[in-house]
């Protein structure tokens, strides 16, 4: 039985055996999983869990520490899955969303004959200069190349990551370099989703699907378009402001009203196809793919409810602990399952925004500011501070706390 397990049904012992007993609990060595996602703009999610590790064995160095750096289909997406799965990095050369040359990477795993594909390393908005571009100049063609690149292997399963693209073009760009073509009236090749107001006929490649299976991580459920579309929700932390909503709104709803009439292809409604600029609904149209939550994806790939069904204890975290962790992100996600299978799990994070309502999920959470230092440091120096943040949770953690099973 687990030290969480033994302590739920001992009863509490008082004076100095009690003591004692609590010092045991504290010391007696426990499996622990260190699953954090990415502190955004500081650290990556293996960074983080190599800091949360450190800092946890400095004071409980008994523990046994297993580490799984999570990812929902962002940054790190590839990386993560690939060294899960055991595939191997492809080097690539391709185009940026702002089409400079680029040299870039997809996965690829042998056995299963499967592609992993992560967007934000070709066309996410962390490769281009902050503020120098619009997303009216921006598109998805290197991810298309890469798409290409994976099949020509002879991939016959495809795993894409969309979360932190630049993007807003609903896949167009990506859809031209898989051989799409997009005409106005005058049958005049369309070359930029600023164009598609004109759109008047769309014609597929000979070939439409490169794979027989595409799966899409996706960690949002909103539409393509109206007022939780992609343009509208997303697009202004890529650089819309609220006079080009009208325009851009009206390149998408022609896309996809001219891909339903002659394609039948409605994929516009479909929950999560606003993710990334659109980019959920051009893999379904362009690429016949299906779309899935990005942890649930995450969970299946690592085989995480065998790893939760061995472990005493979860320590997880990104950035901020906040309303979209406990509406369907990744580290929320994490905590109903841990809470399904009676584990504790404990939250670290850049700031927690409402810690009542943070431990409605988590057995704890901990927050670098304004607790432990200040917003400036904890940006200056994030590991630093992550690791002496887990280290004062260690040495606090007692399995008979209010939380803990």
């Amino acid at each position: 039985m687990n030290p969480a397990g033994l302590m739920a049904t001992t009863p509490r012992l008082a004076g100095r055996e009690g003591s004692l007993f609590k010092y045991q609990a504290r010391t007696r060595a426990m499996n622990v999983l260190v699953i954090p996602d990415k502190f955004k703009g500081t650290l990556t999610a293996h960074e983080a869990a190599e800091a949360i590790r450190r800092g946890w064995l400095a004071s409980r160095p008994q523990d046994i520490l297993e580490l799984l750096p999570m990812s929902d289909g962002g940054d790190g997406f590839g990386e993560i899955l690939s060294s899960q799965m055991g595939a191997v990095a492809q080097p690539i050369r391709t185009v940026d969303a702002a089409h400079r040359a680029c040299e870039a990477v997809w996965w690829w795993h042998e056995a299963s004959r499967t592609a992993i594909v992560e967007s934000a390393r070709i066309i996410g908005l962390a490769q281009l200069p902050q503020g120098r571009y619009h997303p009216f100049e921006l598109d998805t063609e290197g991810l298309g190349v890469a798409l290409k690149a994976a099949a020509a292997k002879g991939a016959r399963r495809c795993l894409v990551g969309i979360g932190g693209s630049a993007t807003n073009d609903a896949g167009f760009g990506m859809a031209r370099a898989l051989g799409w073509q997009f005409f106005n009236a005058h049958r005049e090749k369309l070359d930029r989703w600023t164009k598609l107001h004109d759109l008047a006929a769309v014609t597929p490649p000979e070939h439409t699907r490169l794979f027989e299976e595409v799966l899409v991580a996706v960690d949002v459920q909103n539409p393509l378009l109206g007022p939780k579309g992609c343009t509208r929700v997303y697009g202004p932390q890529k650089g819309l402001k609220p006079e080009d909503f009208e325009f851009a709104e009206r390149c998408l709803a022609r896309l996809a009203m001219l891909l339903n009439r002659e394609l039948h292809l409605n994929h516009a409604e479909q929950p999560g196809a606003g993710a990334a600029g659109g980019l959920g609904f051009g893999l379904c149209s362009f690429l016949g793919a299906t779309l899935k939550g990005g942890f649930a994806m995450f969970a299946e790939q690592t085989g995480l409810a065998d790893r939760l069904a061995k472990v005493d204890l979860v320590l997880t975290g990104e950035g901020a602990i906040d309303a979209q962790t406990l509406m369907g992100k990744g580290v929320g996600e994490l905590a109903a399952h841990c809470r399904e299978r009676e584990v504790p799990c404990v939250a670290f994070g850049g700031v927690v925004s409402d810690p009542d309502q943070a431990r409605t999920q988590f057995a704890q959470t901990h927050a670098l500011t304004p607790g432990q230092t200040t917003h400036e440091e904890a940006m200056t120096r994030p590991a630093w501070h992550l690791e002496r943040l887990a280290a004062r949770a260690a040495a606090d953690w007692v399995s008979d706390q209010p939380g803990a099973p």
